[in-house]
């Protein structure tokens, strides 16, 4: 089994769930966020977990360990360009584990740093690795509602913020910021113009395929123009690695962008949409490689 036909797998026996639940589900799996609808508007739904020697080394600080356990759904809010509200945690923790108070102290510190205190959640001890789970709550953009993946057409720029490329080596993987403010303010300046997003946790190749698949077109990404972070020179490498929580998105041709958003996180064109399917980087010399399964894969 691979984690990516698990998940195609879910997404197509849920194609029902909007039908079935037309005053309930809005966006089903398959997206970075659920979006359900709760009285009069839309909430942003997300969950995802953290597992002791698969996402973090157990040597890790704790207070970094409950960070990127929040970080990481806080992420997924930002790329459906919203704002976090509320989380709830659950911790399986090792038999015996010692630091259960500083662990989910920090996690509700830093629930509270990223906008979404933490309002409930459950534990429990077992005889492996800590694994901890983090569910987020939140409301779209107030204007443009929810980006989706599925929105890209050909002829769509594809954009990153940031740079990306060695976060598991410089340990950036525990430590990044998610793009919250940024996906706010591309929904703020683009608009519709904004037509599909995605935060880059399985890497720039695999999850711009998957902007390409959700959108059915395909990806060419520009080498030569990938941002990389001091220190990282190979950008076949950088954009299969993952980890790096920065935003992807698919704009609108000759879209009005600066250098940079608000905030002052470095915008950067990066490639295109085009007919057909698939992901390739093409390099200074033309030559290209498919990048799709470039990336993280459970």
């Amino acid at each position: 089994m691979r984690e990516t036909d698990l998940l195609a797998h879910i997404a197509d026996r849920s194609k029902g769930l909007t039908g079935a639940y037309p005053g309930v589900v809005v966006v089903g799996p398959g997206d970075d966020c659920a979006v359900v609808r709760v009285g009069e508007g839309d909430t942003l739904l997300t969950v995802d977990q953290l597992v002791e020697g698969r996402h973090f080394a157990p040597q890790t600080a704790v207070d970094l360990i409950a960070r990127k356990a929040v970080a990481r759904s806080i992420s997924d809010i930002a790329a459906m360009g919203g704002t976090p509200r509320w989380g709830l945690a659950t911790g399986l923790l090792p038999r015996g584990y010692g630091h259960a108070d500083a662990l989910f102290d920090a996690m509700a510190r830093w629930g509270i740093e990223f906008g979404a205190p933490l309002v409930g959640g459950d534990v429990a001890m077992w005889d492996g690795g800590l694994v901890l789970t983090c569910t987020v709550g939140g409301v779209p953009h107030a204007v443009r509602g929810p980006v989706l993946r599925s929105g890209a057409r050909t002829g769509d720029e594809l954009w990153v913020t940031g740079r990306v490329g060695g976060s598991l080596a410089s340990g950036r993987h525990l430590t990044f910021v998610p793009r919250v403010a940024e996906g706010g303010w591309l929904c703020d300046v683009l608009g519709t113009d904004l037509h599909a997003m995605i935060d880059v946790s399985d890497g720039v190749g695999r999850d711009a395929a998957r902007l390409g698949a959700a959108s059915g077109v395909a990806v060419e990404i520009d080498l030569s123009r990938v941002p990389l972070h001091q220190g990282v020179g190979d950008s076949v490498r950088a954009i299969g690695e993952g980890e790096d929580y920065e935003l992807l998105f698919a704009a609108a041709p000759g879209a009005s962008l600066a250098a940079a958003t608000l905030q002052g996180t470095l915008l950067t064109r990066i490639g295109r949409f085009a007919v057909g399917s698939g992901c390739v980087s093409v390099d200074a010399r033309g030559g290209r490689l498919e990048v799709s399964q470039r990336g993280w894969e459970h």
